[in-house]
C-alpha cells in the first residue's frame, strides 16, 4: 500500500536517487530541501503527481511544523528519511556553524516535530566519519571510543545520540546507516568531481592532495539506495504494522534502533588509483603533483575499512566493488549524468 513519506534533503545527490526509488515503489514523497546545490537533481520529478517539492529550512522548527501540517492533509507522514546535512566535509571544516545548523539542528528539529505529530519511523543517513581515525582497525557497528576527526563527523555522531534518546523516550523506530564515500550519477563534489574539473582546466598536470596513498571504500549510489530501501521497507508494510500492534498492548510497546555499516564487500581505492582511472577514461597522461602529507585536508581520515557482515546477513549485497564504483562514476560524470 502506498505510504506518505517525508524525504528531508531530497534534492541532494543521494536524496534524489532515493526519491526515484520510493516513487517507483508507489509511495508519495514530500521532498523538503533548501536547495544549497539547486534543484537540478529532482527536475525530472516535478510533474510527478506523487512528488511534492517544498523549500524548507529544516533547522527551523516553525517551518518544519508547517511542513508536517501539510503532510497531515494526506493523513500524516508514515516515515521520515533524514538525509539533510552538510555533505561537504572540507566546506564545514572552514565554518563549523554549517555542520551545526545543517546536520545537528536539522536532526533535533525533525525529531521534535515527529514527537509532536506522533510519527514513529525515522531512517537516518549517518557516516563513517563518526568513527574518527582508527588506523588499520576494521570497523563494526559496535566499535567503541568514537572520536570524530571533523565537525561533520561530530555533528553526525551527536545526531545519532539524539536519535537514541528519542527512541527510548518516544518509542521511535530508527534505522541508522553509516556509509563511506558515496559516488555515482549526479555527483556534485569529492575527489572524482575535483579531478575531472582540474584536468578539464589543465590536461597536462593534476594536483593530488596528500601523498595519494589515502585508501577508502567507495560505494555506488544506486547500490546504497537499494540497501536503504531494503532495510526500511518492512516499516512501510501494513502487515508489519499489524504484527506490531497486535503483539502487545500499545502502552507496552517499545521503539527499536538498528545501526548498519553500508559499504562494498572488501577493499578500498587509493587516491592515486582514482587519478589513474580518471586519466584512463579521459585518455590523458598528465604529470601528477602531490601536495604531501598523509591526509588531504584537516579532518580527513586517510584510511579505514568496514566490516559489513551485519548488512550482508540481511540478504543485501553491493553490485560494484570500490574500484568498479569509481570507474562507473567517472563514466557517469563524463557522460553528463
Amino acid at each position: 500500500m502506498s505510504k506518505t513519506i517525508l524525504l528531508a534533503g531530497g534534492a541532494g545527490f543521494i536524496g534524489s536517487h532515493l526519491a526515484d526509488s520510493l516513487i517507483e515503489s508507489g509511495h508519495k514523497v514530500f521532498c523538503a530541501d533548501k536547495f544549497i546545490m539547486g534543484d537540478a537533481n529532482i527536475e525530472h520529478l516535478k510533474l510527478n503527481p506523487n512528488f511534492v517539492l517544498i523549500n524548507c529550512e529544516l533547522a527551523d522548527e516553525d517551518q518544519v511544523e508547517k511542513l508536517f501540517e501539510l503532510g497531515a492533509v494526506d493523513g500524516g507522514f508514515d516515515a521520515v528519511y533524514h538525509l539533510a546535512a552538510n555533505s561537504d566535509i572540507q566546506k564545514g571544516g572552514k565554518e563549523p556553524s554549517i555542520d551545526f545548523n545543517d546536520t545537528l539542528m536539522t536532526t533535533r528539529t525533525l525529531l521534535e516535530v515527529m514527537r509532536k505529530h506522533s510519527v514513529q519511523n525515522l531512517f537516518f543517513a549517518s557516516t563513517s566519519a563518526v568513527y574518527g581515525d582508527k588506523g588499520s582497525e576494521v570497523l563494526t557497528e559496535t566499535t567503541g571510543d568514537l572520536r570524530p576527526a571533523s565537525y561533520y563527523g561530530g555533528c553526525k555522531l551527536a545526531s545519532e545520540a539524539l536519535i537514541s534518546s528519542y527512541v527510548s523516550m518516544c518509542d521511535l523506530n530508527a534505522v541508522i546507516f553509516r556509509f563511506p564515500n558515496v559516488i555515482g550519477p549526479r555527483l556534485t563534489h569529492g575527489v572524482i568531481y575535483d579531478f575531472i574539473r582540474k584536468l578539464q582546466s589543465n590536461p597536462a598536470e593534476l594536483e593530488i592532495l596528500g601523498d595519494g596513498k589515502q585508501c577508502k571504500p567507495y560505494i555506488y549510489v544506486l547500490d546504497l539506495v537499494e540497501a536503504i530501501v531494503s532495510l526500511t521497507s518492512s516499516f512501510l508494510s501494513d502487515q508489519d504494522e499489524e504484527d506490531r500492534s497486535g503483539s502487545a498492548d500499545a502502552a507496552e510497546q517499545k521503539g527499536s534502533e538498528e545501526i548498519y555499516n553500508r559499504s562494498v564487500e572488501s577493499g578500498g581505492t587509493t587516491v592515486t588509483k582514482i587519478a589513474d582511472i580518471v586519466c584512463q577514461e579521459m585518455e590523458l597522461k598528465p604529470a601528477y603533483h602531490y601536495t604531501g602529507g598523509s591526509v588531504g585536508w584537516k579532518g580527513d581520515v586517510p584510511k579505514f575499512a568496514y566490516d559489513i557482515s551485519k548488512v550482508l546477513s540481511t540478504g543485501w549485497k553491493p553490485k560494484h566493488t570500490s574500484d568498479e564504483a569509481v570507474r562507473q562514476s567517472v563514466k557517469d560524470a563524463l557522460s553528463g549524468n
